[in-house]
């Protein structure tokens, strides 16, 4: 038999972006422990809103099943003396255990024979093990924290109520001095303060209290309710994910209005409207079935139908002030040249040890132009880019993004058209911040990827040259972030230069530049932060660890070919064709390591057939491998390593390596140490662990 639970937590209103992970991370937690204890149930159930969250437990059993606990002790030859006689450390194990030393047993094993206890450990009912799930409540990882009154612990919002009941019994128990009980609170302003008389009927109990505490059902109300908004009046509104996830989260009975603003704003472009409406704001924007923005907008109050018309009016009337700051910003810069912007960036600082904005446009601009240069794009690219450089930061001296800094490359954009700069120019400032997230959509022209890719990388080398890098959790500057968008823009336009060049590029311009570095290792700090970001961004794409490994070595090369090594050898993981491969290539590896010094490989020493076989099966794939590879043609590059496989097991059929005359050893110690350096541009192919 099993009974219903319900634990709850209550307190005052926390921000949206913490309720889910408080849920979360809750619901874990709880899954866990149950697990650990023995406890079975049907179902779990994760809820929040923004003054509660918990979680409801469906037939969880009354009871923990018995279980034997068997432990390991000491040896026999440790636990008994020569006559046979339990010897203190056998006592003192047995009295540890709770058990009488003639109680424990003797078991033959691997490792050795050795004295165990075993004993039968009677379940405990869960109506006396819920308390210790209490201390979970406080085990949330919330950013930010404080205290409040007297009270010693320091939470996210001051704790004001504990549910816990199983069935209809109260769990004896406290988290933060608030004791355990039936009682919760409905809706600040509709609910009442009611007791749950049994654990089945809390979510039915504070629906009534005008509580939805499920949020994937207050999600689906608001959608429900846009969508007859929709059908209503023919309008189509965006429903943006991260916009619905955090109204939800602010609400905790949403009700669906709309509002409606002067058409006179409709002289703002679409983005500055719906950016200001979304994130100062939290409207959707509404849009006609051809898409034209429309002057309305659609909202989300917690609370009922009641007093809608005020709810509207008082929305209109923030949005409308709103937005007429705007458009005095937006007229005031307009008043300005493109030269007037970029001269005031010289007086806006990024970095008091850094520098200007100006000089980091100069620097990005460099970038651009070696980057443009490596790759080979000329003419209309690299001018573009250059440009867009130049124009980059420009918004940041403006009045628009100085009250609306979410529009950051928005306003650039805008203005560098306005004020005649071409379409590809603009285009790449306002997606040079792209991707901003994981996830996050990526540049759409090979402009804005080399302007993004390059703005990037002189932040994190200027951020590590003055010593600000990223330790632990901490990385207040987003370089982790960054990296990671590097990694993801060059992988998605194949960008032909190498990870290398790249770095080198960033040092070269960092080294000239007016800021003194504080760092000699900045190229090996580099090196090893890019390959944590490389190696993350693999395991996201389901890459096996082996390898990671096995690719993942320096040089690394082109990113994109990277990416594209590891997804042919993922391909071919469990397959006999890449293991007889690896097992020719790991073997030249292997032999290459016992190599000494430089090689240096004498063809005239050569004395049988198998040895120039090999030798020119190398000078081809010398040849071939290192151009194909900087092409970004990776399957090929695999095939002429495939080419390889009899050719060398020939060779070790007829050849001994390790030969008694020392010269010929040397020798073809030297051609296992060219071939297997040529072998690693690829992969480390004995770093792979493939089946038997």
């Amino acid at each position: 038999m099993g009974k219903a639970l319900v634990l709850e937590l209550g307190f005052e209103e926390i921000p949206a972006q913490f309720v889910d992970l408080a849920q979360n991370t809750f619901e874990a937690n709880i899954r866990t422990w149950l697990k650990e204890n023995r406890l079975d149930y049907d179902q779990l159930q994760g809820f929040s809103t923004p003054r509660r969250f918990g979680v409801i437990v469906s037939n969880l059993k009354e009871e923990q099943p018995d279980a034997i606990e068997k432990s390991r002790g000491p040896a026999v030859s440790i636990a008994k003396d020569e006559n046979g006689e339990w010897t203190k450390a056998a006592i003192g194990f047995a009295k540890g255990k709770g058990l009488d030393v003639d109680d424990l047993t003797v078991e033959e094993t691997e490792q050795g024979t050795y004295v165990y206890a075993v004993k039968k450990v009677s379940g405990v009912k869960t109506i006396d093990l819920l308390k210790e799930t209490f201390p979970l409540f406080l085990n949330i990882p919330f950013p930010k924290s404080m205290r409040w009154g007297s009270n010693k612990t320091r939470y996210v919002r001051p704790i004001h109520w504990l549910v816990a009941l199983y069935g209809d019994a109260v769990v004896d128990g406290s988290v933060a001095g608030i004791k355990a009980g039936r009682t919760t609170r409905g809706h600040r302003f509709l609910g009442e303060t009611i007791d749950v008389l049994h654990a089945d009927e809390f979510e039915e109990k504070l629906l009534s209290e005008y509580v939805i505490v499920d949020p994937t059902k207050r999600q689906d109300a608001i959608r429900q309710q846009i969508g007859l908004l929709e059908e209503e009046h023919n309008w189509n509104v965006d429903v943006e994910e991260g916009l619905l996830q955090e109204v939800t989260n602010l609400v905790e009975y949403p009700t669906a209005l709309f509002g409606s603003f002067s058409e006179e704003f409709l002289q703002l472009p679409d983005e500055v409207l719906i950016t200001s409406m979304r994130e100062h704001q939290r409207y959707f924007a509404v849009h006609s079935q051809a898409g034209e923005l429309l002057p309305y907008f659609i909202t989300v109050r917690n609370g009922d139908h009641r007093h809608l018309e005020n709810i509207r009016r008082g929305n209109e009337k923030v949005l409308r002030a709103r937005l007429s700051d705007g458009v005095f910003f937006y007229k005031e810069d307009q008043k300005h040249s493109l030269d007037t912007l970029v001269s005031r960036m010289d007086v806006i600082v990024e970095h008091e040890k850094i520098g200007t904005i100006k000089e980091k446009s100069e620097r990005t601009k460099q970038l651009v132009e070696k980057l443009s240069s490596a790759i080979s794009e000329s003419g209309d690219v690299s001018s573009n880019a250059a440009r867009a450089a130049e124009l980059l930061k420009i918004d940041l001296s403006t009045n628009m993004v100085d009250e609306f800094p979410e529009l950051q490359g928005l306003m650039g954009s805008d203005y560098a058209n306005r004020l005649g700069e071409n379409e590809k120019v603009a285009t790449a400032i306002r997606e040079h911040y792209l991707p901003r997230f994981v996830g996050d959509d990526l540049p759409t022209a090979v402009e804005s990827a080399l302007v993004s890719v390059s703005d990037k990388l002189d932040t994190i080398t200027s951020s590590f040259a003055i010593g600000l890098k990223p330790t632990g959790s901490q990385d207040p500057y987003g370089l982790r972030r960054q990296a990671a968008a590097i990694v993801n823009v060059t992988r998605h336009f194949k960008l032909s230069f190498t990870y290398e060049a790249l770095r080198d590029y960033a040092i070269e311009i960092s080294n000239a530049a007016a800021y003194p570095s504080e760092t000699e290792s900045l190229k090996d700090d580099l090196d090893e932060f890019f390959k944590l970001r490389l190696k993350a961004a693999l395991e996201e794409r389901g890459i096996s660890y082996d390898i990671i490994e096995a690719i993942l070595v320096s040089p690394f090369g082109r990113i994109d070919v990277l990416f594209d090594k590891a997804d042919v050898l993922q391909e071919l993981h469990d397959t006999k064709r890449l293991k007889d491969v690896t097992e020719a290539l790991s073997r030249v590896n292997n032999i290459a390591k016992k190599q000494e010094g430089p090689a240096d490989v004498q063809v005239a020493l050569f004395e049988k057939d198998e040895e120039r076989e090999l030798y020119d099966a190398y000078v081809s794939l010398k040849d071939a491998l290192g151009v194909k590879l900087l092409n970004g043609e990776v399957s090929s590059s695999f095939e002429e390593l495939e080419k390889l496989a009899p050719v060398i097991h020939r060779y070790f059929e007829g050849i001994m390596v390790m030969s008694d005359n020392d010269q010929l050893k040397q020798n073809r110690l030297a051609q296992m140490q060219v071939l297997s350096l040529e072998i690693s541009r690829f992969a480390q192919f004995q770093a792979l662990v493939l089946p038997s």
